[in-house]
């Protein structure tokens, strides 16, 4: 008998099952290894070498995607961060993804994307209440960037 149970976080075992079968799904229709998910990470390191931020993303499906993004606020404004998305960027090209998306919200740093060349091509309004989520992209071989209704 099959049973849907509500867990507070799915074991290994359990992601692993949900991500092979869309991923082996999305890839009949997109072809084989379309979707092989490559972990990136770029981490600014203090002279002792312990992290103290950086960007953690993943490319597949041709896109670079951002999960996190996080420069302290003693190292901001001196050019890191924008160095260190280049450093994506450059990294993204070389895997042979197309372009770069990512989220931010209202209250951290769309100007900062904007900045670097990054387009809204999508917000959610109260996410968080009160505030405003967008996600953004940019292709990385100067093509523009389409938006437009999800429709089948």
């Amino acid at each position: 008998m099959t049973q849907i149970t509500l867990e507070d976080g799915p074991s290994p075992e359990a992601q692993q099952v949900v991500w092979t079968g869309l991923r082996d799904f999305n890839e009949v229709h997109s072809g084989p290894g379309s979707f092989t998910s490559w972990p990136l990470n770029i981490v600014l390191r203090n002279e002792a070498g312990v992290p103290l931020g950086g960007l953690v993303g993943r490319s597949y499906a041709g896109w670079l995607y951002v999960e996190l993004f996080h420069i302290p606020e003693e190292h901001r404004r001196g050019g890191l961060g924008r160095e260190i998305l280049a450093m994506a960027e450059r990294e993204a090209a070389a895997r042979g993804c197309i372009g770069v998306r990512l989220e931010t919200m209202s209250f951290q740093a769309p100007g900062f994307y904007a900045r670097q060349g990054y387009s809204v091509v999508g917000k959610l309004r109260d996410c968080p209440p009160g505030h405003t989520r967008f996600s953004l992209a940019k292709r990385l071989d100067g093509a523009p960037l389409e938006t437009s209704v999800c429709s089948t």
